[in-house]
């Protein structure tokens, strides 16, 4: 990865080639839609009232940092439209459309310092060296493989689909931030680990003692 950092023609993976048109940006996200990103998937991140403020152009790539004195860089994007949007498009109300970055990078676990980094908003224009040598320090995304997911609640109801009815009542209501999950890679149920809050959590209660 750090190769790629001097090399222009290879640019870190996950990141998109910078042009003169578009250059590229950095785009904070409050510690509590950090905290939302990891736990939950999403293709996108929008961010709203941004008028006028400088907007990076359409597939200018993006180093989406969180805020705060200690900002990281949790992910890299590109610049899109919105579902169902054009580039550039206004909404109804005759509002600027929010502003769209299609995720190509995620490193919500594992994020990188980006003390180099001054910014000036939630929108920052960043010169390409600095882009290229945060976004070339995120780990690349290791190979696809199948994770077993479960989360078991016993629930007590008078028949099997009221039950149904009632895990996903507790599902929808506690959420991943009260009801552990448990994963692990097919085929090693040994290697099960527990996660509360998108974060691996020690659910035996001997090892607390």
């Amino acid at each position: 990865m750090r190769d790629d950092i001097s090399r222009p023609d290879r640019p870190p993976a996950g990141t998109s080639p910078v042009s003169a048109e578009t250059g590229a940006w950095a785009v904070v996200i409050p510690t509590s839609r950090y905290e939302a990103e990891r736990l939950f998937h999403h293709d996108a991140l929008e961010l709203t009232g941004l008028d006028g403020r400088a907007r990076p152009a359409f597939g200018a790539p993006v180093l989406i940092v969180t805020d705060g004195d200690q900002p990281l860089v949790v992910a890299l994007g590109r610049v899109g439209a919105a579902a169902g949007g054009e580039e550039g498009g206004e909404t109804r109300a005759g509002e600027p459309e929010p502003l769209v970055v299609h995720y190509t990078c995620r490193a919500f676990d594992d994020p990188v310092p980006a003390a180099s980094l001054t910014l000036t908003g939630p929108v920052t224009a960043v010169d390409v060296a600095t882009y290229r040598a945060l976004a070339g320090q995120l780990a690349p995304t290791g190979d696809r493989r199948t994770w077993l997911v479960s989360l078991d609640l016993p629930i007590e109801a008078p028949t099997a689909a009221e039950a149904v009815r009632l895990f996903w009542s507790y599902v929808r209501d506690l959420g991943p931030r009260e009801l552990p999950t448990f994963v692990y890679p097919s085929g090693d149920e040994l290697a099960m680990q527990a996660f509360v809050l998108g974060a691996e959590a020690n659910q035996d209660p001997e090892e607390d003692d």
